[in-house]
């Protein structure tokens, strides 16, 4: 048994939203990520889009909010047991982790250049 006592189902998603909140105003680039998402969700509105590439949109702004927020954890988590103190270690997986965030916005911009970019020209 843990040594943590259970907090129930409530406060899990309490603790949840928390931690949401604390991401989206601590981290500039969980921001931009978000804002990205917000414009692309409209846009595929606006584009008509069908139910399935709608959720391929969701499941890629969840891949690259998802993958940052991790990339976010892993970083505050590194810079608490080390206390800001420089290793190469910890540097590493600092930048390992960013070239997570960075595999995954790549994949989306690939991906959106795929779904709204065929949408967009059938405009024309």
């Amino acid at each position: 048994m843990s040594k943590f006592k259970c907090q129930g189902f409530g406060n899990t998603f309490k603790n949840a939203r928390k931690g949401l909140s604390l991401a989206l105003r601590a981290e500039d680039c969980i921001k931009i990520h978000f804002g990205a998402a917000v414009l692309a969700l409209l846009l595929a509105v606006l584009l008509d889009f069908g139910a399935v590439k709608i959720c391929v949109v969701l499941l890629t702004i969840a891949m690259v909010i998802i993958t940052e927020m991790v990339n976010s954890a892993i970083e505050f988590a590194l810079d608490a047991v080390f206390k800001n103190k420089y290793s190469k270690m910890v540097g590493m997986a600092k930048d390992i982790s960013a070239g997570a965030v960075l595999a995954a916005t790549t994949i989306a911009i690939i991906i959106g250049i795929l779904l709204f970019g065929s949408a967009i020209l059938d405009l024309f």
